[in-house]
């Protein structure tokens, strides 16, 4: 019998290569999407429009889907986001719409992924981050992750609830509002100059195509329920170092200028992450290089959707 799996957000940037990794194993991917626009993403068998923040709406879903597994990836993801209450409201009372619900299915799911995030450990600067390091979130954004991960222990004894902790990874078809793809897309215009923000901040950078990879494993893992993962490459680049990289990857030089605009007044420092837990559990990962992400980036265009 082929598993049903429930993608939230699977029309967003990890949502489209989870459909298309879990259609290759298989599954039946239903798709949850805030609205119903004429999407196209390859892989998805059946989408759903539901708003999060609409508990009924959701609950409807999981009673027609009735999901084998769940990845909730949906979330409002980029850092500087304006709009804090909205932030909250997806990324903490959308997350407890969807585990009312998913308490309340006939099928009761074997694996139910939340992907948090390693922002989580704000400005801790020293050594490798593991799953131990104490939380401390430096903005709204983390604090909303964090908050999300406690409410999920209010439902570890009822669903089979994975956490993973997802450092910064990008590909092809991630949004110019997030560091990379800006500088990529700045590259592929052959623009002269670039304005970005503290050029100095460390990044534990992976690609989308591992990271998917990941979550796949996880849900397939018994032994990963109940528990919490860093997703990330345990290499950290200065986005001097990036730059340079981007640099001799395209061939093209350009000039940086600092805009203090770009500035977070709470930025994280560094973040490198430990993949030890990771790999403990679902095995060795394929590792990709930030070279060899950054050449995909610079040499395809996003063709899933």
């Amino acid at each position: 019998m082929m598993s049903k799996v429930l993608v939230t957000g699977v029309d967003g940037f990890t949502g489209r290569y989870m459909a298309i990794a879990l259609a290759a194993q298989g599954h039946a991917v239903h798709g949850l999407v805030h609205k119903l626009h004429g999407q196209s993403v390859p892989g998805v068998t059946e989408f759903h429009e539901a708003d999060l923040a609409d508990p009924m709406a959701v609950l409807g879903v999981v009673q027609r889907v009735q999901p084998h597994k769940v990845a909730h990836l949906a979330a409002i993801a980029f850092v500087a986001h304006g709009d804090a209450h909205a932030m909250y409201t997806i990324n903490l009372l959308g997350t407890r719409n969807l585990l009312e619900a998913l308490i309340t299915a006939k099928t009761a799911p074997t694996s139910v992924l939340l992907a948090s995030s390693a922002n989580v450990y704000g400005n801790a600067t020293e050594g490798v981050l593991d799953e131990q390091t104490p939380a401390a979130p430096a903005n709204d954004y983390a604090v909303s992750k964090l908050a999300m991960e406690y409410l999920a222990r209010l439902y570890a004894s009822r669903l089979p609830i994975i956490i993973s902790r997802p450092f910064n990874y990008t590909g092809v078809g991630q949004d110019e509002s997030f560091l990379l793809p800006k500088i990529v897309a700045h590259v592929q215009r052959a623009a002269p100059t670039i304005e970005l923000g503290n050029l100095h901040v460390a990044r534990d950078f992976s690609d989308v195509r591992m990271v998917v990879q990941a979550y796949l494993r996880l849900l397939e893992t018994p032994a990963a329920v109940k528990q919490t993962f860093n997703v990330c490459s345990g290499k950290a680049y200065t986005l001097t170092e990036v730059l340079d990289l981007v640099r001799e990857v395209s061939g093209r030089d350009f000039n940086v200028q600092v805009n203090p605009a770009f500035v977070r007044p709470n930025e994280v420092k560094t973040l490198l992450g430990s993949r030890a837990k990771l790999e403990g559990c679902i095995g060795k990962l394929d590792s990709f290089e930030l070279r060899e992400t950054l050449r995909w980036m610079l040499s395809e265009k996003y063709t899933a959707g």
